[in-house]
C-alpha cells in the first residue's frame, strides 16, 4: 500500500500547497540523491527505484488518486519511467537521469544537461589534463571550480554564477562523485561527472574472439589518431590507455594510467619511441580479444 500523505515521505517536504515539487537547490537534489540511494553504489535501482516512484506518486497526488493505484500498477509506472528517463538502457537510474525528472535550479541542472558526452576518451584526457593544473593527477576542489566555471560559462551563453553558488556547486560535486571521499577526484570519478559516448573497445568484436578485422583495426586507429598523423600520442595515447584500463578495472586514477602505460609499451611498443603505430595498435587490439 502507498503512504497516507506526509506520512514518512521523504519528497513530501519539497512540495509546496498544490501538490507542485519546489525547484531544488544543489544540497536538497544531493539529499533527495543520497536518501534514495540507500546502498550507495551510485544507482537507485529495485527496491530503491520502487520506493522513489512511490513517494514521488505520493508528494504529487491527492489522497483520492492514491487509492486508485495498485501494486501492478507501480510496476508499470516503473516500466514506463525507465523506458522516459534511463536513458543509457541498463534498468537503473543514475543521478545525471535523476536530474532531468526533478525540477532543479537552473545553472545546477546545466551541470547535469552537459550531457552531448564526449566523443572519446582523447577528448576527456585533454580536458583532463587542462584542468589538472598542478599536475597532481587529481582534480582538487579549486580545480574543479574552474572547470564548473567555464562549463556553466559555456552552456549558459557566456553568463557565469556567482562564487557562492559556484562554491556550493563544487562542494555538492564531489560529495557526489568523490566516491572514496578524499576531497578531489580522480580519473575514475571525473570520468562520471564527464561521460564518454562510448568505450568502443567494449564492444563485442574485441572480447572473447579471434575475429577482428582489418576495417576493426582501422576504425579503432581512426578514432584515438585524432590529427592523423599516423600515430597515437600524447593525450590519444591516454585516452586509449583510460578505455583499455576501464576494460579490467572499475576505480582507477592517474598512477594506474602511468603504470599501464609501462606495461602495454613493453610490450607492443618495438621501436621505443612511446607512441603506438598502427602495427603496434594491431598487437594490443588482438591482446585484448583474448581478456
Amino acid at each position: 500500500m502507498l503512504k497516507q500523505k506526509g506520512e514518512m515521505n521523504f519528497l513530501h517536504k519539497f512540495c509546496d500547497d498544490t501538490l507542485n515539487l519546489q525547484t531544488l537547490t544543489a544540497n536538497q537534489f544531493f539529499g533527495i540523491w543520497e536518501h534514495y540511494d540507500t546502498d550507495g553504489n551510485g544507482f537507485i535501482e529495485e527496491n530503491e527505484l520502487v520506493e522513489f516512484l512511490r513517494e514521488f506518486i505520493d508528494s504529487v497526488s491527492s489522497k483520492d488518486e492514491l487509492q486508485q493505484i495498485s501494486d501492478s500498477e507501480i510496476e508499470n509506472l516503473k516500466e514506463m519511467f525507465l523506458e522516459t528517463y534511463d536513458t543509457n538502457k541498463d534498468g537503473r537510474i543514475d543521478i545525471r537521469e535523476l536530474a532531468q525528472l526533478l525540477p532543479m535550479e537552473e545553472n545546477f541542472l546545466l551541470l547535469f544537461r552537459f550531457d552531448n558526452p564526449l566523443d572519446s576518451s582523447v577528448e576527456f584526457m585533454k580536458i583532463w589534463n587542462e584542468y589538472d593544473s598542478d599536475g597532481s593527477g587529481f582534480l582538487e576542489a579549486n580545480e574543479l571550480k574552474n572547470f564548473l566555471r567555464d562549463l556553466l560559462r559555456t552552456t549558459h551563453r557566456g553568463q557565469g554564477v556567482h562564487e557562492d553558488q559556484l562554491i556550493m556547486y563544487t562542494d555538492v560535486m564531489l560529495q557526489m562523485f568523490d566516491s572514496n571521499k578524499d576531497g578531489k577526484l580522480q580519473l575514475s570519478e571525473m570520468s562520471q561527472l564527464l561521460p564518454v559516448k562510448e568505450n568502443f573497445l567494449t564492444r563485442q568484436m574485441f572480447t572473447g574472439t579471434n575475429t577482428i578485422t582489418r576495417e576493426d583495426i582501422e576504425h579503432v586507429f581512426a578514432l584515438y589518431d585524432r590529427d592523423c598523423n599516423g600515430y597515437i600520442e600524447n593525450d590519444e595515447l591516454t585516452g586509449f590507455l583510460k578505455d583499455m584500463l576501464e576494460l579490467i578495472k572499475k576505480d582507477y586514477d592517474c598512477t594506474d594510467i602511468s603504470d599501464f602505460y609501462d606495461t602495454i609499451m613493453k610490450g607492443c611498443d618495438t621501436n621505443r619511441d612511446g607512441r603506438v603505430s598502427k602495427k603496434e595498435l594491431t598487437m594490443v587490439l588482438l591482446a585484448i580479444s583474448q581478456i
